[in-house]
């Protein structure tokens, strides 16, 4: 169908433009007449004791991909992350302050959490998720400028709600985007903890940054506190193709069985969502880990921990990232109602 357009009259045209000039006066008026210092959305948004309403992020967010998002700050700071990115080993002191002043921070002693973090260099601020409407503690390196990095990652606490559990990201860049999927999950589910290694996992001396299979590092050292005090956990890995060439995801308990319930809720869901999953509480799987650090601590502790590993496809397509978090926050939103 064609559409004819008219020349509007010599009249029409002067209302026209007389009705725009109007209208851009007023606007001005108005904002002019209605700002004020408190009004700006940097000063609402700063400090710890600034009030948001939590919100689902909308489809134009473009799952969380602009700076000012997790995601964003999260991707931004694992950019630098490759196999020769260096790591230096933290001593036992180190990783002590550090899950003290974790602990400090989780029990609402924020000032003290600062001072005992300071003590090896590391900063707490609050950074706001502003699509998301969420706002975040984040323990990170006072700076990250120097010319060789120490690798103990980050950890981020959700400052709107009780915490309840923790998502763990052991090997970021090196199981690709799986960091990606961790911010997204804090996002989507109140309550949570995202613990993140601060190296690739071949950085450093032979597997001195595999943190998943260590207990000497700052990552196991805070994942350790958060199961003393009884919080679930759920570590997210990447897998190859050919490691479980039928399966998409591999589900698993580690080497405990309290989140046998939360794994087949999980398992199922996927299932719905059209996945293969391979379930390693009933039956042999590749990649179950089984010999996982944080999960043999879980296990010990009687606290549920959930390994899942995911295929290259789900980790690098925004509607399969959008549909296996979504399945996620049903077992994390569980593990906040139950505590």
């Amino acid at each position: 169908m064609k559409i004819f357009r008219t020349r509007p009259k010599p009249i029409a045209r002067k209302a026209a433009v007389l009705g725009l000039v109007t209208a851009a006066v007023l606007s001005l008026t108005q904002c002019g007449a209605g700002s004020s210092p408190h009004d700006s959305p940097d000063d609402a948004e700063s400090g710890p004791e600034a009030s948001h309403a939590p919100s689902t992020p909308g489809e134009d967010d473009k799952d969380g991909e602009g700076r000012e998002s997790l995601t964003g700050m999260i991707t931004a700071y694992t950019d630098g992350f490759h196999e020769d990115s260096g790591y230096r080993h933290p001593s036992r002191t180190d990783r002590n302050t550090v899950a003290e002043g974790v602990a400090l921070l989780l029990d609402h002693r924020r000032p003290q959490a600062e001072r005992r973090l300071a003590d090896v260099d590391l900063a707490v601020r609050t950074v706001t998720d502003k699509s998301a409407g969420r706002r975040y503690a984040e323990i990170a390196d006072r700076s990250e400028d120097g010319a060789a990095p120490r690798g103990w990652g980050r950890v981020y606490v959700d400052l709107d709600a009780p915490v309840r559990w923790s998502v763990q990201i052991p090997h970021p860049v090196a199981d690709r985007d799986t960091e990606r999927l961790g911010a997204e999950l804090m996002r989507r589910s109140p309550g949570g903890v995202l613990v993140l290694a601060g190296a690739h996992r071949d950085a450093g001396r032979g597997d001195e940054a595999d943190v998943a299979h260590r207990r000497d590092t700052v990552f196991h050292a805070v994942c350790d506190e958060l199961v003393r005090r009884g919080l679930p956990g759920v570590q997210l890995h990447g897998m190859a193709d050919d490691s479980a060439p039928r399966h998409d995801v591999v589900a698993s308990t580690g080497r405990g069985r309290e989140a046998v319930t939360d794994g087949r809720a999980l398992a199922d869901t996927l299932r719905e969502q059209g996945y293969d999953v391979c379930r390693a509480w009933a039956r042999s799987c590749p990649l179950a880990g089984r010999s996982n650090m944080q999960g043999r601590a879980a296990a010990a502790h009687d606290v549920p921990f959930l390994h899942v590993e995911f295929g290259p496809r789900i980790r690098v397509d925004r509607d399969h990232i959008r549909a296996v978090v979504g399945a996620l926050t049903d077992v994390t939103r569980t593990w906040q109602r139950r505590s």
